[in-house]
């Protein structure tokens, strides 16, 4: 009789399958990638036309017409740059609003539904990344949508806006956002179907100011105080599918009405953690909502193309057709769906923790409380060890081995598998750090496949090197071959369900992640436990491979979605970091969830080590490539290189107010990590000169800084110096008035100017500034000197007075140094010949926004 021991050396647990079916392996898992994920990843609905909804009525009432939300944005378009200040913005726009909003004001059902609008005009002041950010006469249009029958106070709350930076025409952000708002209420108010609750529509006219329009209308509007939830529309790209990366907080039941009216769901909880740890450089209105006015809401934003975002190239010829009608479906039936909550009634009650939300390939969403997740990882966890356990009692059983060689064996194994994902991280980090050391970074900006041979590689040899080794060494032992693989894939399980614990202990609800590779793992283990013949046929290797298909499909739709959204956001995160780090550690991350249970794969074919060293020698070649100018970022218009370059005439005063001294020229800022990229091929290049003399001189380098992301980037930046630009209506800084206290000195002052100015106040040594007229906020919390202004204003160019008072050692000393700075943001016209051959002297992979300015300082 056959022993069971022999049983199982005869039915192929000792034998590999030979070496070309391995390429077949391999090819397999593309292959699903290629057919499920990217499929699902640009499915769009079929658009709706306008001779769609006039033909059949009754069939498209309370359906979305994409086509209609797509003319408005032809027409929002050719308005062109709509900046806080210019006409375009504060009468053009304004104006298509208010047209589009009368007709359908004139086209509703008045029987059923009362429609008004307000164009708010607004001034106030608020503190936002650090600096005081202070608004004058910007606009917004409001419109109010109610059930005549309703006597509802709670209103939901849907916002974007429609003003775009500087040379943009703002197709992706927001146009058409707006016109997406603009067709739900059309449809709302032609639909036989009321609601229970009022909706307010804020066409927000100073988002990109940053986030005044928002902080406007939530701080001063008569409708404010009515809001209970938030829909917030935004974008940081140009269309595609829109991703819910913000929900609530700490009111779930928001994601039960996304998942139940959303027909397209796209959404993550690991995008909302990496967004509130500020991984993304970006920010939306939902955080003034969410900061001032306590709303709870959705955030959702368009991702795809971000290569254009914040660029002339960021036009209606680039937006994806299908992108209008996925989005209008979502934002209609959401829309209608949380108008009719029941929860609108008193939002509080509902108040009660967070969710864990993710979509599957945009076919299903799924959500949980956070409360329910801890639960969830914690019983898979324990399964998987249960389960774990179990088979290696199996193994022990069906190899005749003894515990203490089967322990033994297993202990080994998991210290090999530990060793082997310590050092696949640490060498896709050391590749990371030398890639960046050595200038060749951002290869895949414009190529995201280089991070497959660049980091996916070196995992994937080292994760399945070290196994390798072990069971050639060991392949005479007790331990049949698959029984081996199998203990690295248990032992890979193992550690994912310690990251799980840690995770899910430091309240850390992106854990699930972790979650759902034990999960479908444990689920192999099971069937292998129960089927006697799985557990003695190579079909065990067949169960295993179908159940990584989901989780496989599930982690590289979440990495694709990633690359997607991420790597163009690198071309405008600034010089001083370094972004190989973020891409290199969220790629290891999906190594080790879907890599530990297939790298370990490989061994059961034959030549084993030469298959795996493959992916060794693709990474030698792909750093190669990045070397090379094949692995150059930059692609003229597709994916270009960004630099801010600004005209600036800078006059220094001395204490007793004479000139120290008067020049011009021009300031160039990168905006990536390869910040010399254009600097050695500018035509001036040999007049380059760094800011270290008037960083350790003037208050803020003396440079032109808009914003105050940028003050971490100007040791990158440079001076090239140049002709004086010709300006106009250059600010004008007064002192009014210089009263000399006991112990203090106050100091009223007023601006004047352009509509786009900053302030720079660094008080002097002996002085420290103590109270102002602007919010108390950086003061109070110590933020620190320099203290940055930033004022705008659209309709209404009246000076702003301020105050300042400092306390002094000495009531004869100088009290501080200030900067002022008037920023010409939409003044072409008054581009000077040099500045224009300047400009052209980048080469033509770059994007240069460009613009004016005035620098100015005194010391008072």
């Amino acid at each position: 009789m056959t022993s069971k021991y022999e049983k199982f050396k005869f039915t192929g647990y000792r034998l590999k399958f030979n070496w070309y079916y391995a390429p077949l392996f391999v090819a397999f898992w593309f292959v699903l990638f290629y057919v499920s994920v990217i499929p699902s990843f640009y499915n769009y609905p079929t658009i709706v036309t306008v001779e769609d909804e006039q033909t059949n009525f009754e069939k498209f009432e309370d359906i979305f017409v994409g086509e209609r939300s797509e003319r408005d944005l032809f027409d929002l378009s050719r308005i062109g740059t709509k900046l806080v200040g210019t006409p375009a913005n504060e009468q053009s726009a304004v104006q298509f609003l208010t047209d589009r909003i009368e007709k359908i004001i004139a086209e509703s059902r008045q029987d059923l539904y009362d429609i008004e609008y307000d164009i708010q005009e607004a001034t106030g002041s608020y503190v936002i990344f650090k600096m005081v950010n202070y608004y004058q006469s910007i606009q917004n249009v409001v419109v109010k949508f109610s059930t005549k029958d309703s006597n509802s106070t709670n209103y939901l709350l849907i916002n974007s806006h429609y003003d775009t930076v500087a040379e943009s025409t703002g197709a992706g952000d927001a146009g058409i956002m707006i016109t997406t708002m603009l067709e739900v209420l059309r449809k709302l108010s032609k639909s036989s179907n009321i609601l229970r609750h009022p909706i307010i529509f804020l066409f927000n006219g100073a988002e990109e100011n940053p986030l005044q329009g928002s902080h406007a209308f939530i701080s001063q509007h008569k409708w404010a105080n009515n809001i209970k939830a938030l829909i917030n529309l935004d974008s940081a790209g140009c269309g595609g599918r829109e991703i819910l990366f913000q929900s609530g907080p700490n009111h779930p039941w928001l994601m039960k009405y996304y998942k139940k009216f959303a027909k397209h769901p796209y959404a993550s909880t690991i995008g909302e953690e990496l967004f509130q740890n500020d991984f993304i450089p970006s920010d939306t209105d939902f955080r003034i909502f969410r900061d001032y006015g306590e709303i709870p809401g959705l955030d959702m934003a368009h991702t795809q193309n971000g290569y254009v975002y914040h660029s002339k190239y960021d036009r209606f010829n680039v937006m994806p057709t299908g992108t209008f009608q996925t989005t209008g479906d979502n934002v209609l039936a959401l829309a209608r769906g949380i108008a009719n909550a029941p929860e609108m009634d008193n939002p509080a009650k509902h108040a009660v923790g967070h969710t864990v939300f993710f979509d599957y390939l945009g076919w299903f969403l799924v959500f949980y409380s956070e409360e329910d997740g801890i639960i969830i990882n914690v019983i898979v966890s324990l399964c998987a060890l249960l389960s774990i356990g179990l088979s290696i009692w199996s193994t022990k059983k069906n190899t005749e081995m003894e515990w203490k060689k089967i322990l033994i064996a297993f202990s080994i194994i998991f210290g090999l598998q530990l060793l082997a994902v310590i050092i696949a991280f640490g060498v896709a980090i050391l590749l990371a750090l030398f890639i960046d050391a050595v200038g060749i970074s951002m290869s895949w900006f414009s190529s995201t496949w280089m991070v497959l041979g660049l980091y996916y590689c070196p995992m994937f040899f080292v994760l399945g090197i070290i196994p390798a080794i072990y069971l050639t060494k060991t392949k005479n032992s007790d331990l049949f071959l698959a029984n081996g693989v199998q203990f690295f894939m248990h032992s890979q399980c193992i550690i994912l369900v310690v990251i799980t614990f840690i995770m899910t202990g430091l309240g850390i609800r992106s854990g699930f992640i972790f979650m759902i590779a034990t999960f479908f793992y444990t689920i192999s283990v099971i069937i292998n436990l129960m089927t006697d013949k799985l557990q003695t046929a190579y079909l065990w290797f067949i169960t295993h491979c179908i159940c990584q298909m989901f989780p496989f499909m599930f982690y590289t739709y979440c990495a694709y979605a990633f690359y997607v959204t991420y790597v163009p956001m690198q071309g405008r995160d600034g010089p001083e970091g370094n972004p190989e780090i973020m891409i290199v550690s969220f790629t290891a991350l999906m190594c080790i969830l879907f890599g530990g249970f297939i790298c370990p794969l490989i061994n059961m074919f034959r030549k084993n080590k030469i298959i795996i060293g493959i992916s060794g020698v693709i990474t030698i070649i792909f750093l190669i490539i990045a070397a090379t100018p094949a692995g150059f970022p930059y692609e003229d218009k597709i994916h270009p290189q960004r630099y801010y370059a600004v005209h600036t005439s800078r006059t220094f005063h001395k204490a007793d107010l004479s000139i120290e001294k008067n020049e011009s020229g021009f300031f160039v800022m990168p905006v990536d990590r390869r910040y010399n990229s254009a600097k050695d091929v500018l035509l001036h290049k040999e007049d380059i000169q760094d800011l270290n003399e008037d960083c350790n001189n003037h208050v803020m380098c003396g440079m032109p800084i808009w914003n105050a992301r940028w003050i971490g980037w100007k040791n990158e930046s440079y001076w090239i110096p140049g002709t004086a630009p010709k300006l106009e209506n250059t600010p004008k800084l007064t002192v009014v008035s210089k009263t000399v206290l006991r112990t203090s000195t106050v100091y009223e002052l007023e601006l004047s100017g352009p509509d786009h100015m900053s302030l720079f106040i660094q008080p002097l040594d002996g002085s420290d500034l103590i109270s102002w007229s602007f919010p108390l906020e950086p003061l109070e919390k110590n933020m620190g000197p320099p203290y940055f202004i930033y004022y705008s204003y659209a309709l209404d160019n009246r000076a702003l007075n301020f105050t300042l008072e400092f306390e002094s050692e000495s009531n004869n000393v100088h009290n501080f140094e200030v900067g002022v700075i008037g920023h010409l943001t939409h003044h072409q016209r008054l581009y000077n010949d040099e500045f224009k051959e300047f400009l052209k002297s980048f080469p033509k992979w770059t994007y240069v926004a460009n613009w004016m300015s005035s620098y100015e300082s005194w010391i008072l």
